[in-house]
């Protein structure tokens, strides 16, 4: 039987969500095991001057659980 987990987290890119998605899963692997999938919850953008500066998501990141 396999149990998984899900956790938020939050990741932001100067250039597009996409890149953010990517860096956030990226990093997120580095130390959790065995993810599986996300779902992007809430995207956001910073603006200054009227330009975007960084765009921002907001992830539920699922990851299977090691069998002991």
């Amino acid at each position: 039987m396999s149990v998984a987990k899900n956790i938020e987290i939050t990741a932001a890119s100067a250039k597009s969500f996409d890149d953010a998605i990517a860096g956030g899963i990226e990093r997120a692997s580095r130390t959790i095991d065995n993810i599986k999938g996300a779902w992007v919850k809430e995207q956001k953008v910073e603006v200054s001057d009227g330009k975007i500066t960084e765009y921002r998501v907001t992830m539920i990141v699922t990851f299977v659980l090691a069998d002991d």
